[in-house]
Parts: C-alpha cells; sequence; structure tokens
C-alpha cells in the first residue's frame, strides 16, 4: 500500500510491532485492544501519523461488574477508508487523559466524567458540564448501570448562579452573555463573549441546558423502541439518526437490506440533506437582514417539506428508516411527482444562489468573518459541511459508503477558505447534488422489497451515516433477550458546537449571529 509515494505499513501490523502488547483484529473494521496505559500514545499515533480523526468515544459497564468499566475509541481511517476501533476493557474509574494530545477528545472526555463518573487524569477541565452542578449533586452519574433512572434527583448542586472562567484582565474588559433564552425557536444554550471593546476576544459556550438522557432511556427497549427515539430527539435530521441505527443493528444481525430499499434510503436522505440545508440558507440570508433571500429560501424548503409529505407521509419523515430497510415505498404516482417538481426546485435555489452572489452587502457580511482555519477544523475535529468549507473533504457517503451510495457515485463538494460565505457556497452545491440524487433515484429505482426481516442476535455494532450537518455514529449493544444494554449517539453538532467559539475569536460582536448562522448548529441534537 502506497500513500503519498511512500510504502505504507498495513496498520494492524504497525501497530503490534510498535506495542507488542497490543492485540490487532478485524472484527466489523479495525479493532485495537489496548492496555490503558497505552491509549494516549496509540492515540496520538492514530491522529498524527496515520491522520485519523476521532469519531466518537464510547463508554460502557460489563454485564455482572458496577466498579469496571469498557472504553472504545473509534477513529475514521480515511487512507484505509474504515472505522478503527481502540478497546481498553474492564478499568478502573481513573483512566489517563488524551486531550492534550488530541483536542477533538476534550468534550467527550467531558461527557464521560459527568455521565459515568470516570474521571480522566491530566484533563484540563472536568465537570459540570452536562450535568449543570446548579441541578445535579456532583456525586450522580445517571449512565451507570445501578442509576435508577425512574428515580428523582434531589437537588443538592451548588445553587449560585454559574459564572466563566474569564481570561481578560486589563481595564475596561467585560464578559457579554448571549442567552440561554432566546425569542425565537432556537433551542437554550450560552455563549459568554469577553472583550475589551467591539471585538470578541473569547467565546465561551455552555451547551447541555436541556439534556433529556436519550441514551439511558434506550436501555431495555426493543430496537424497533428504540429507533423512535434515534429519529426523534433530533427532528431536523430525523432520517439521517433512524438510519444510523437502522445500519447499526443490521449489521449486528448480519442483514443486506434489498437494493430497493438501500435506493430509497438515499433518496430519503438526500431529500432531508437538501431541506435542512435550505433551511441553513434561509437563517444566514435572516441574519444577514436580507427579508426577501430569507423568504425565498424558505419557500424552498417548505415546498420540500411538502413533498415529503406526499411521497412518505410525513414532512420530516419520521417512521420512514426502520431496521431492515424502509417502511414506505415509492409509487409511480409519487415517483413522478418527484421527478416533476424537484427540477423546478432546483432552478429556484439556482436563482436564489445567484442573487446572493451579486449582493455585494450580502458578500461583505460573510466574506473572512467567522474563519475556520484548516489546522484549528482538524484540531476540533469537525465535520460536515463546516469541515468541507475549510479545506477538507471527509464524507463518509464516499468514505464509507453505505446504502447505495457506492451504486449512484457522489460528488463531494469543499472549499479551502474557511469563512462564511465558503460554508455557504458548500450548502449551495450539497443541496443542488441531493436534489440532483433524488431525481437519479426517482428515475432509476430498481424494483423489489423494501424491507427483511431482522433476526438479532446478541453483541455491539456501529452504525455511520453522514448527516446534514456531518458524520453521525450511532454504537448499538443488544443483550440475549434482544433488547438494549446501550445506546450511544454522537451528533454532528457536538464537534461542531466545541469548535464555533475558535470561528468567533477576533471578530466583531455584530458579526457573531451571522457567524453562528453559517454554522447551522442543532443544540437539540448536541443536548440528548
Amino acid at each position: 500500500m502506497t500513500s503519498g509515494g511512500r510504502m505504507t505499513v498495513p496498520l494492524g501490523l504497525e501497530v503490534e510491532k510498535r506495542w507488542p502488547q497490543i492485540h490487532a483484529e478485524e472484527r466489523g473494521g479495525l479493532t485495537l485492544e489496548t492496555p490503558a496505559d497505552l491509549l494516549l500514545d496509540v492515540c496520538r499515533f492514530l491522529a498524527d501519523e496515520r491522520n485519523c480523526s476521532l469519531a466518537t468515544v464510547v463508554a460502557e459497564q460489563p454485564l455482572g461488574d458496577e466498579t469496571r468499566f469498557d472504553l472504545t475509541y473509534v477513529f475514521l481511517d480515511r487512507f484505509e477508508r474504515r472505522l478503527v476501533k481502540v478497546e481498553a476493557r474492564s478499568l478502573e474509574d481513573t483512566v489517563p487523559s488524551i486531550t492534550k494530545a488530541l483536542h477533538a477528545a476534550d468534550w467527550h472526555e467531558r461527557e464521560i466524567e459527568d455521565l459515568f463518573g470516570i474521571r480522566f487524569t491530566g484533563h484540563p477541565v472536568l465537570g459540570d458540564f452536562v450535568l449543570h452542578d446548579a441541578t445535579w449533586r456532583e456525586d450522580v452519574a445517571p449512565m451507570r448501570v445501578s442509576y435508577d433512572r425512574a428515580a428523582t434527583v434531589k437537588p443538592g448542586g451548588r445553587r449560585e448562579t454559574w459564572r466563566p472562567r474569564t481570561v481578560l484582565r486589563q481595564a475596561g474588559s467585560h464578559a457579554l452573555p448571549i442567552g440561554p433564552v432566546y425569542g425565537d425557536v432556537t433551542e437554550a444554550v450560552l455563549f459568554v463573549l469577553e472583550s475589551t471593546g467591539e471585538q470578541i476576544r473569547r467565546c465561551v459556550s455552555r451547551p447541555f441546558y436541556k439534556y433529556r438522557g436519550v441514551e439511558k432511556l434506550a436501555e431495555g427497549l426493543s430496537p424497533e423502541s428504540a429507533v423512535l427515539l434515534a429519529e426523534r430527539f433530533s427532528g431536523g435530521a430525523a432520517f439521517a439518526h433512524s438510519l444510523a441505527f437502522s445500519q447499526a443493528v443490521e449489521s449486528l444481525a448480519g442483514v443486506e437490506i434489498p437494493p430497493r430499499a438501500a435506493w430509497l434510503r438515499v433518496l430519503f436522505a438526500e431529500l432531508e440533506r437538501a431541506r435542512s440545508h435550505t433551511s441553513a440558507i434561509a437563517a444566514i440570508c435572516g441574519s444577514t437582514a436580507l427579508a426577501v433571500a430569507k423568504a425565498q429560501a424558505q419557500l424552498i424548503e417548505e415546498e420540500l417539506l411538502r413533498l415529503s409529505a406526499q411521497v412518505a407521509g410525513h414532512r420530516y419523515l419520521f417512521g420512514v428508516c426502520a431496521p431492515g430497510g424502509v417502511t414506505v415505498d415509492l409509487t409511480p404516482d409519487t415517483g413522478a411527482l418527484l421527478t416533476a417538481r424537484l427540477p423546478e426546485v432546483l432552478k429556484e435555489l439556482n436563482s436564489l444562489e445567484q442573487g446572493l452572489r451579486f449582493s455585494s452587502s450580502f458578500l461583505d457580511r460573510l466574506e473572512e468573518v467567522g474563519v475556520l482555519r484548516p489546522e484549528l477544523a482538524r484540531d476540533y475535529g469537525v465535520v460536515g459541511p463546516v469541515s468541507r468549507a475549510s479545506g477538507d473533504n471527509a464524507d463518509l457517503r464516499d468514505l464509507l459508503p453505505y446504502a447505495a451510495y457506492r451504486e449512484l457515485g457522489l460528488r463531494v463538494a469543499s472549499e479551502v477558505e474557511g469563512d462564511g460565505f465558503a460554508r455557504l457556497r458548500v450548502l449551495f452545491a450539497e443541496a443542488r447534488a441531493a436534489l440532483e440524487l433524488c431525481v437519479s433515484v426517482a428515475r432509476g429505482l430498481p424494483s423489489g422489497p423494501v424491507a427483511v426481516p431482522v433476526n438479532l442476535r446478541e453483541g455491539a455494532a456501529l452504525g455511520a451515516v453522514e448527516a446534514p450537518a456531518g458524520a453521525t455514529y450511532h454504537w448499538v449493544r443488544v443483550g440475549n433477550d434482544g433488547t438494549l444494554l446501550r445506546f450511544h449517539v454522537e451528533p454532528p453538532s457536538l464537534k461542531n458546537v466545541h469548535a464555533f467559539a475558535a470561528a468567533v475569536e477576533g471578530f466583531a460582536f455584530q458579526d457573531f449571529p451571522i457567524i453562528l448562522s453559517t454554522f447551522n448548529l442543532s443544540f437539540a441534537e448536541s443536548d440528548r
């Protein structure tokens, strides 16, 4: 194998050669069974020398042992185009942190510390993250097996108002809070902006005001019931999350869905992507006070919502994807409707983009504003259009093709500037490609069934999907009774919210809402 003109040793062999204590095994991708004291070295090696990006970190408790923990660090290997799992088993509640070597792990470790009570030694800031200290007692770890989810949490935390760690000390410096309550439909989140004047010098993000415990609620459910949780904790990407969950279940059961179901999954996923991106474009237009352009984008979004309802029975595609395939078929009438209307929608989208490109006042608010440099994008592990606007071209539909993407092909849109205008161009390009792909599916859909039975077996599997906002991963562990022992969701917004602060620092206060709109963040998704 070669990379950049040089011979490259297969990853598993190279790891075993460097660290004989590690066992490499092909098990639904490469699995590296790693002692706890080598976690930092192995993760640093994967990120720095093999160009792997951290996908998610899964914490679990082994059955029958409430004092031990298992950790699985999942990496996306772009060169070998597969997922790499670094497993550390039967750990005590103190584990070495990898955050100083891999900044993308920062919020993962903070989340696990809050929910499982695992201490990551060497981590710079732990506590008061998912479980806000003003509401939750420090000794509560709701994701542990021993935690009774029906119990009422008695307030016992610190009741004083939370204050951020400010760093500016010079005369005239101040901290401006934005949120957590907003006047529109924005979910609760707090941003604290530090400044000495008109320029934002530092931004602190504080999510998880509405932590819902979706992963805990899924424990003990059948996959047929849990898929409802998977799709409804974030309605804006319902199909993508139900698809990731279904793929994990199908992988565990060893099921291959019918070709027609695979094509239909592409159709619905791209219909959702086009609608989501159009909604983001409308928000960007609104943040720059272009009321007419915002209305035009919202009309396109509404047309796509209505088409979704006519074709699938639900505007946001609830109940369409399930383990084994899809629950809705495309009829000759609905297929004809899509092939007739989507080209018209595409023309409207292109017209909107052309109008925006000729608005100098609009471009002035986006160009060279909210820049997320490629090296910062990589450090934070951002995904989706945000990442692809900062010089990356990673897209799970291309790197780990699922459904019918390998057959249908994909053009990955990417830009290099990393500013608001680059993110907008990626949104337009992906929305166009999504509409074109929907038409191709509707015209060339193969015949056959749209679902097959799924007979579950005990074990764990991971589903990976490119949601509208970026890569999402769903980890499912099923017990011998066919119910879920563990359900873990890695939503794209969690990574992108983490990086958002870096994009606003150095820009003016009046740029903040515009930069925020170009990131297209879902706080309902990150606060799962």
